[in-house]
């Protein structure tokens, strides 16, 4: 937390990869968790309203997403089968400009689930002052078990069911779970035959030929780097001194490992759904991502040694990086987390209790609405090409983003430190005091019209 200057940790001089007492596994998400999901999200709001004495006007609207519509959509599958999906897309608050948010495709996507993250993504957008609502799709699917031509007809059936929501001025889908640059092709293209025109700036994240910018797969663990280097100097800490293990190793994951690795820190785990590698020197990470690629698993990779996913949260290391999804560290298993700080990557990490855990115990965590918001930020950077007929290369888009991030970041950190307040509260602080003002000003009549 952001409560004076935290003891430096020295990395462990132990081998070992895992504690005497084993963590245990992450929380599932189901149709229950997922609603119990948004109402921890929620109830991070009652001590922002309370300190930034927000309008009850404002609490009433940033407590219930703006528009959330559910459908089903049909794909006829390569044995001629038909299946029906179902599917959301949320738009949480759009007071500071369209709806932004990703889609992604995972069979424990849920209403709820897809609710919460529209709520982030409004928080994270305002964190960084961008001129976006939140918003986030989903489609209940196990993307694996597709054809990629099935993967194509379920992402062009999920616009046309979305389509007469979305659209540069409205509301705008990017690559999530399970998502990428491919399926944004498909997207873009389903969508401008819809529309009879050319319209780039509905969707981010697509392909380069296709108006994507350059650096957007990057973003989100360039960012994550970006705030944990503003977290390192405001500590005082060297990255050569600093150890770190990541939870996952998807494609933010892995750029985020990739990068802090080439800046000297000390990357000792990575893991994803198969088990990790531990090497108390450091791990190659470009040949770990080529085992992966060779082999479809970390598992299988001969680099350092074997560990379980439950393990590497256990490890004493400097930094923790959560990488993978949500509810991963939750009551029942925090009180085994060894790490110095954490770096929340992917969205809702932690659970509200295991947060209250670690600040008593006096650890940084750096939030998922800070820390990773390079991807928002340069689907932003997209957007403003698309719209303006421009083509800025990688390096004018890294500066761009390391600016912002410098300028954002570190106004989150400075008041943490200035207010004696956690990290997560004087991020929340700094979003939802913009989105207040944003509905504020549109007066007192919405519901007049």
């Amino acid at each position: 937390m952001g409560k004076g200057k935290s003891k430096k940790r020295q990395p462990s001089k132990s081998d070992s990869t895992a504690s005497s007492a084993a963590a245990k596994a992450p929380q599932q998400l189901t149709p229950d968790t997922g609603a119990a999901l948004f109402e921890d999200a929620r109830s991070r709001l009652v001590a922002v309203f309370e300190a930034l004495k927000i309008h009850p006007d404002a609490q009433a609207r940033l407590m219930q997403p703006s528009l959330s519509l559910q459908v089903s959509v049909p794909v006829r599958m390569d044995d001629g089968s038909l299946k029906a999906f179902p599917a959301w897309r949320v738009q949480y608050d759009t007071s500071l400009g369209p709806a932004k948010g990703g889609v992604r495709f995972h069979p424990d996507v849920n209403q709820h689930e897809v609710t919460t993250l529209s709520f982030w993504m409004a928080v994270k957008c305002a964190v960084v002052n961008l001129p976006y609502g939140g918003g986030k799709g989903g489609v209940q699917v196990d993307a694996k078990s597709l054809s990629s031509l099935e993967r194509e007809r379920l992402a062009r059936g999920y616009i046309r069911a979305i389509a007469d929501i979305m659209g540069p001025d409205r509301d705008i889908p990017a690559p999530d779970v399970n998502t990428d640059a491919t399926v944004m092709g498909w997207m873009i293209d389903e969508y401008e035959h819809i529309l009879r025109a050319q319209a780039p700036a509905a969707i981010t994240g697509k392909p380069l030929p296709l108006g994507g910018s350059p650096g957007r797969v990057e973003a989100t663990g360039r960012g994550a780097l970006k705030v944990l280097d503003l977290w390192a100097a405001q500590r005082e800490r060297a990255p050569e001194e600093t150890t770190v293990a990541v939870q996952g190793f998807g494609n933010a994951a892995y750029h985020f490992a990739r990068l802090a690795r080439a800046e000297g820190y000390r990357v000792v785990a990575v893991s994803d759904s198969s088990g990790g590698r531990y090497a108390a020197d450091g791990l190659d990470i470009e040949a770990l991502k080529k085992d992966k690629q060779s082999h479809g698993k970390l598992s299988k990779s001969q680099q350092g040694k074997a560990l379980s996913g439950e393990q590497l949260l256990a490890l004493e290391v400097d930094v923790l990086a959560l990488a993978a999804l949500e509810n991963q560290v939750h009551g029942d298993n925090v009180a085994e987390v060894q790490a110095g700080a954490i770096l929340e990557i992917a969205n809702g990490p932690l659970t509200s209790d295991a947060d209250r855990a670690l600040e008593k115990r006096d650890v940084d965590v750096l939030p998922d609405v800070l820390v990773n918001t390079g991807g928002v930020v340069v689907s932003y950077f997209e957007w403003l090409q698309n719209r303006a007929g421009e083509k800025w290369s990688e390096e004018q888009v890294n500066e761009r983003l390391n600016t912002l991030l410098e300028r954002e970041a570190s106004q989150v950190l400075k008041r943490a430190e200035q207010e004696q307040v956690s990290f997560r509260h004087a991020a929340y602080c700094q979003g939802i005091e913009r989105i207040a003002e944003a509905i504020m000003a549109r007066g007192n009549c919405q519901d007049c019209r």
